[in-house]
């Protein structure tokens, strides 16, 4: 089973990242947590399940758009996983038309295999398979996020459990000393605000985000980094905030804030990225393009 998700085929759409299928099975393990089954109706499951890729996958042009994302995974996620069938019980094949709209009249319901359901059924092993997708296909910073709009408490189901069997994922390393060298590269600041806070001398909340996310081949050198507060790292991550070819900050057009603290972001809008120290290479201008085209939330803001 952990083979399988390794090999979700996640082929872009548009030149641009489709986590619609992981999505689904996060949102699927979610609802297994919580009602033991994760036998669920299209009209159950499309506006939790495009809420989520609308949330943590590109945007879309137009809110029509946006309610039926959930239509693609329902469809096409691989049958050796899923099994779709229509209101008569007819199996539903991945040749279906790729619509909410006809997955809704033919009452489409879907659930995960047998034999994958109850081999999810051991905790660990849910939370190991939900941490697998997570570190494939998203970043550090999105994770509890997903898990908590998923309605996945994946702590709770790593606590020991007589017989536990859990599930070893294997996960790319990290290139040994890369937070390190971002982070004296920009000299301990967050590269948007400035915020250089220490305990002491230690320094806090500065942390090293990758502009091209690591799960998605990003390299872990210091022209793919910022070094970034956390406000600003989650702000990035989640699309946000963005970078321009010129190195400027740019705001998407959807994020709106009512108070002074939330309108400070506003504030960064147009501003210059903050320079690496001498020596230290800037942004490549091919991360800052995958960035703006796979996680940033729509057009760039006029500063």
């Amino acid at each position: 089973m952990l083979d399988l998700l390794t090999r979700l085929r996640v082929a872009p759409v548009g030149g641009r990242r489709a986590p619609h299928k992981p999505l689904l099975l996060l949102w699927l393990f979610g609802r297994l947590a919580g009602t033991g089954t994760t036998k669920t109706t299209y009209l159950e499951a499309y506006e939790p399940v495009s809420q989520l890729i609308s949330d943590f996958g590109p945007a879309v042009g137009s809110p029509a758009a946006a309610r039926h994302r959930a239509a693609m995974p329902f469809i096409h996620l691989e049958r050796q996983l899923w099994d779709l069938r229509d209101a008569t019980g007819r199996e539903i094949g991945p040749g279906a038309p790729e619509r909410g709209r006809w997955l809704l009249d033919a009452g489409a319901a879907g659930r995960l295999r047998e034999p994958v359901e109850a081999l999810l059924g051991d905790g660990a092993t849910l939370a190991a398979a939900a941490r697998l997708l997570l570190d494939l296909h998203f970043t550090p910073a999105l994770e509890p996020m997903i898990c908590d709009q998923a309605g996945l408490d994946l702590s709770a189901l790593e606590a020991p459990q007589p017989g536990s069997r859990g599930l070893a994922a294997a996960r790319r390393p990290r290139a040994s000393g890369f937070a390190e060298a971002v982070l004296r590269a920009y000299a301990y600041q967050c590269a948007m605000c400035g915020f250089d806070g220490k305990l002491g001398r230690n320094p806090v909340a500065i942390q090293a985000a990758h502009v091209h996310w690591h799960s998605r081949g990003g390299p872990d050198v210091v022209a793919n980094a910022l070094a970034l507060c956390a406000l600003h790292h989650v702000l990035f991550d989640v699309g946000v905030l963005g970078i321009t070819p010129g190195h400027r900050i740019t705001i998407a057009s959807d994020y709106v804030a009512t108070t002074g603290a939330g309108r400070a972001v506003d504030d960064l809008a147009g501003q210059p990225i903050r320079s690496a120290r001498p020596g230290q290479p800037t942004v490549d201008i091919v991360y800052i393009d995958w960035h703006r085209v796979q996680v940033f939330k729509g057009d760039h803001r006029a500063a």
